[in-house]
């Protein structure tokens, strides 16, 4: 997948259309968490499934014209809390999917679940619907720390998701945090010890942070500081690259084989579809890159009946949002990468790598661009090199 090197940096042109992936945000949970700023809505009463899984197939429908002769390559159910949703309805959904849009044969379809909505009944529906890969939003297994996150599943229910899980899937993600209000480096590691301990294909790591517009931003915990927060992200990487896990992205660790393929499509920067509430995609066509979102209230997007805004991306913009995502990959990216993903010559990228390589962010040679560890520590400080 390569775009033609023109002498005017920023005109975009393509020869060749990023891989598509397709995100369908399903946008309720049962209670919404303290730290959490994603598009999310408390469950008031019964859910609208039919309504709503009507509503995701006007999405698409709405965007197919953007997309015609194109293939789906990844699809991942986000949310909120998309395990709330029975089965059947996921069911309807991926069929609603497949009967608008060619689906790759193999293609990875992943759903989300909260431990304490997993059922086995409920688990084995969803691999019978055809999704292949189950991310679990464990967090913690410690009983305190998953209090102070305002979690609404125990530790105990944790672990008898996991083996649930495990008994349908053999494609699983863990999600799990540090830097925990009152956690120390050992309770740290103790987690990613009890993590290790279930062999899942993939693993995610994420620090803590305190976000705009949620109740920690306005009532912050006092979390572990900057010193205790590095030493338990160090800990952990030497943890699991222990334990066979590759760390393939700053958060992301996978055995062989195993890396999340929905997500490397998006660090790779390259095209995907957003269907419902609050959902955003990003498109290639031959001479632009276009954005496109929805509303965020469910309520509103259900009426709206698969309305999007869009809008071009600036080319200017580019090597700022292909950065945001490439910068996060630890073993970095083909420096062909760049063109073949924005459309625009490899120069476009030049200024930022050169700013970048002085402050000892980047290395790299004619054919790959590599953060340097320092660059994975700093990676806002690299990122920020590129804004436009």
């Amino acid at each position: 997948m390569k775009a033609v090197a023109l002498s005017r940096p920023w005109e975009v042109k393509f020869t060749a259309l990023p891989p598509l992936a397709l995100y369908v945000h399903l946008p309720w949970c049962e209670r919404k968490c303290p730290y959490c700023d994603f598009n999310s809505h408390e469950l008031g009463g019964a859910l609208p499934e039919p309504v709503y899984v009507d509503t995701l197939a006007a999405d698409l429908e709405a965007l197919l014209p953007s997309v015609w002769g194109r293939r789906i390559a990844s699809v991942f159910i986000g949310g909120g809390t998309p395990s709330l949703f029975a089965p059947e309805s996921i069911d309807r959904l991926l069929s609603a999917v497949r009967a608008r849009i060619p689906v790759e044969p193999e293609a990875e379809v992943t759903l989300e679940a909260n431990p304490g909505s997993a059922e086995a009944g409920r688990l084995r529906g969803y691999r019978e619907a055809g999704v292949n890969r189950l991310s679990l939003g464990i967090q913690s297994f410690d009983d305190r720390m998953l209090k102070a996150l305002g979690r609404i599943h125990s530790a105990q229910e944790a672990r008898r998701a996991i083996e649930m899980a495990q008994a349908a899937f053999d494609n699983l993600n863990l999600d799990l945090m540090y830097g925990l209000p009152g956690q120390t480096p050992a309770m740290a590691q103790a987690d990613m010890r009890e993590a290790l301990r279930w062999q899942s294909a993939h693993l995610s790591a994420y620090q803590l942070t305190i976000e705009p517009n949620t109740v920690f931003w306005s009532k912050p915990p006092a979390l572990p500081d900057h010193d205790a927060g590095a030493d338990m992200q160090l800990a952990i990487e030497d943890l699991l690259g222990a334990g066979g896990y590759e760390h393939y992205e700053t958060s992301a660790f996978a055995r062989p084989g195993r890396r999340c393929r929905h997500n490397l499509n998006y660090w790779e920067y390259g095209d995907y579809l957003g269907l419902g509430a609050g959902a955003h995609g990003k498109l290639s066509f031959a001479d632009r890159v276009a954005r496109h979102e929805r509303a965020k209230s469910p309520r509103e997007h259900m009426s709206a009946g698969g309305t999007v805004a869009q809008r071009t991306i600036e080319p200017r913009e580019l090597p700022f949002e292909f950065m945001l995502n490439a910068a996060r990959l630890v073993e970095g990216f083909a420096a062909e990468l760049f063109p073949a993903r924005t459309g625009l010559a490899l120069s476009a990228l030049e200024p930022g790598l050169r700013a970048a390589e002085g402050r000892g962010l980047v290395e790299r040679d004619l054919r790959r661009v590599r953060p340097t560890t320092r660059g994975q520590r700093f990676l806002n400080e690299l990122q920020q090199l590129f804004v436009p």
